[in-house]
């Protein structure tokens, strides 16, 4: 048996799957411009460079890195070559796999991280956060541990 509520509540579930899609790519578009104009950086350069930078030694293999980056081997290879070509990552052979290979974030890599670290959490704070209240973006934080749960 079903209840006056629920097709309203139905209702809202493709508006609020396709205003949450919307807005992200959106912000995604506009995060992604901002890191290129101030850094020369692409928002998927960008997360390679944090991936790396928040690994043990700064170095990751390229099949876990293209995991948690979630693009295809192939896919962040190409990314790879591209930051390799401005000295901000370095291929190496793996320790433990002489087949693998790592990614490193150079120096030069990481010093380009901070400064476009910076630029992006101002992008995020002044598109995302400032514009919802502070119970808003707490109940959002709840709504990402339960679909990640």
């Amino acid at each position: 048996m079903t209840t006056l509520a629920e097709p309203a509540a139905c209702s809202r579930v493709p508006r609020a799957w396709s205003g949450m899609l919307r807005i992200y790519n959106r912000l995604m578009h506009e995060l992604d411009g901002e890191l290129e104009a101030a850094h020369g950086l692409s928002l998927a350069e960008f997360d390679v460079l944090i991936q790396l930078d928040e690994a043990p030694g700064r170095r990751m293999r390229m099949a876990d890195l293209a995991e948690a980056v979630l693009l295809t081997r192939s896919g962040v290879s190409r990314l790879v070559d591209r930051l390799e070509s401005r000295a901000l990552v370095e291929r190496a052979r793996c320790p433990s796999d002489a087949r693998g290979l790592n990614a490193l974030l150079t120096d030069a890599g990481a010093a380009l991280l901070a400064e476009a670290a910076a630029t992006h959490l101002t992008g995020v704070r002044s598109r995302f956060v400032e514009r919802l209240a502070a119970e808003d973006v707490a109940r959002l934080e709840s709504i990402w541990e339960q679909l990640g749960a």
